[in-house]
């Protein structure tokens, strides 16, 4: 059974930091696309950065670059987000996905076209 858990999320003041997590199971996460998504309550949800299959390509929202990098640990099938320098701007229910289309050097910013979703975690900036 295909299963992701992203954990990580919590409250942190402008300008802090935080890493998410996102655990695989069920499959292997570097045969697949992943993409961070976020919403924020009222808004629609935005993919904020993705990762290809076999990790050669990297993207990220212009909104983000800089502050956010992906990495991935294969040996614990897991994917991290890592935030810096977080803004009022950034609170949101973070959640990965992953496409399992294994389109070389690609990854989308589209939800509709990942099909395995986690459950959330919420990221709160406040002082």
């Amino acid at each position: 059974q295909v299963q992701l858990v992203e954990s990580g999320g919590g409250l942190v003041q402008p300008g802090g930091s935080l890493r998410l997590s996102c655990a695989a199971s069920g499959f292997t996460l570097d045969a697949y696309a992943i993409g961070w998504f976020r919403q924020a309550p009222g808004k629609e949800r935005e993919g904020v950065a993705c990762i290809s299959n076999g990790g050669s390509s990297t993207f990220y929202k212009d909104s983000v670059k800089g502050r956010f990098t992906i990495s991935r640990d294969n040996a614990k099938n897991t994917l991290y987000l890592q935030m810096n320098g977080l803004k009022p701007e950034d609170p949101a229910v973070y959640y990965c996905a992953a496409d399992s289309r294994g389109m070389a050097h690609y990854c989308s910013w589209h939800a509709f076209e990942y099909n395995y979703w986690g459950q959330g975690t919420q990221v709160t900036v406040s002082s």
